[in-house]
C-alpha cells in the first residue's frame, strides 16, 4: 500500500487555468519592447542550415570567418 503522504498535493488553479505564482495581472504591457527591438536582430535560417549552424555561436563565428577573409582580400580590378 502507498503513503498517502507522497502524494502531491492538488494545485491551486486561478480562474484562468494558471498557478497563482504565474499572476501578471499586475504586469505592464509592452514595457521592454522599444529597448528589445533597439537591441536584437532575428535572423531565420533556411531548414537544411539548421544542422550546421545549430546556436547563435556558430552562426556569429561563421559570420566572423566570412568577414575576416572578405576583408584581407584584395579588391579584383576589372579588365
Amino acid at each position: 500500500m502507498k503513503d498517502a503522504s507522497l502524494k502531491k498535493p492538488p494545485s491551486k488553479r486561478t480562474a484562468s487555468g494558471t498557478s497563482p505564482e504565474y499572476d501578471f495581472s499586475g504586469g505592464i504591457r509592452g514595457k521592454y519592447v522599444d529597448r528589445y527591438r533597439r537591441g536584437t536582430n532575428v535572423v531565420l535560417l533556411d531548414p537544411e542550415l539548421t544542422e550546421a549552424f545549430p546556436d547563435s555561436k556558430s552562426v556569429n563565428d561563421a559570420l566572423r570567418a566570412l568577414l575576416a577573409i572578405a576583408t584581407r582580400a584584395e579588391p579584383r580590378k576589372r579588365s
